[in-house]
C-alpha cells in the first residue's frame, strides 16, 4: 500500500472524524493507522511534530496535519455532494474557537480547575448559547448551509455530538429541536456509520489497513 496516503487517526476524536468523513465521501482510500493517544507511535511525531490526529501523509512526502485542511484537500480531489459550497469559515472558526473552548471546560472540568473565571455549568451555558444560534439557523432549512449537508455540517457535528453526550439527558431536555433533529440525522447517516468501525492501535510492522469506500 505504499502508494496510498497514510492517515493517522483516533476513532473518537472529533477532528479525526470529520477528516475521515471527507476522505470517505471523496472516495479516497488511505492506509489507516489508528492511534492510542496515551501511547502514540513514534512515527506520528516523526511525520508531524505536533503529534496530534489527524495527520495525512501523502505519497509525495507532503503532510497535511490540520483536520479542515484534510477535508479541503480531499474535496478538492472529488466533491460529489458539493460540500465545498458550504465551506462557511465563520461557522467553522466559531466552532473550533469559542465552542471548542467551552466544550473542553464543560466535558473535562478537572483539567481547568486553575481557571477561576468560569465553572463547568457556566461553560455549558456558553456552549448552549452557540447551539441555540445554530438551532435558529436550522429553523427554515435542514442543514446549516441549505438543503443538503456540506462541509460546515460535517465539520461541526462531531463536536456537537461530544457536547450532547457529556450529559445526554440534559441536552435532550433543551429547547433546540431543530439542532437535535439535525444531530440525530448525522449520527444515523450511512456516512458516519461507515467511518466509525473499531481498529486495534497501529504499531510498526502491522499489516496495513486500507480504509475507504472502494
Amino acid at each position: 500500500m505504499s502508494d496510498l496516503p497514510i492517515l493517522y487517526s483516533f476513532r473518537r476524536c472529533p477532528y479525526a472524524m470529520r477528516a475521515r468523513m471527507a476522505l470517505w465521501i471523496a472516495s479516497i482510500t488511505v492506509e489507516l493507522r489508528e492511534v492510542k493517544l496515551a501511547d502514540k507511535p513514534p512515527e506520528l511525531a516523526e511525520t508531524s511534530p505536533k503529534a496530534t490526529v489527524p495527520v495525512l501523509a501523502l505519497p509525495d512526502g507532503e503532510v497535511v496535519d490540520e483536520s479542515i485542511a484534510v477535508m479541503r484537500w480531499a474535496l478538492a480531489k472529488s466533491d460529489p455532494e458539493g460540500w465545498l459550497s458550504g465551506d462557511d469559515k465563520k461557522l467553522i472558526e466559531r466552532n473550533d474557537g469559542p465552542f471548542k473552548h467551552h466544550l473542553d471546560r464543560y466535558k473535562y472540568p478537572n483539567r481547568y480547575e486553575d481557571e477561576p473565571d468560569h465553572g463547568q455549568i457556566d461553560h455549558r451555558g456558553e456552549g448552549l448559547a452557540i447551539l441555540q444560534d445554530l438551532d435558529a439557523r436550522l429553523t427554515d432549512q435542514p442543514q446549516l448551509c441549505g438543503e443538503t449537508r456540506t462541509l460546515a455540517d460535517i465539520a461541526l457535528f462531531p463536536f456537537i455530538r461530544q457536547f450532547a453526550n457529556t450529559d445526554r439527558a440534559w441536552f435532550d431536555a433543551q429547547d433546540i429541536p431543530h439542532l437535535q433533529n439535525w444531530l440525530e440525522g448525522h449520527l444515523s447517516s450511512d456516512l458516519f456509520q461507515a467511518v466509525m468501525p473499531k481498529f486495534t492501535p497501529w504499531k510498526a510492522g502491522d499489516d496495513p489497513i486500507a480504509f475507504g469506500p472502494q
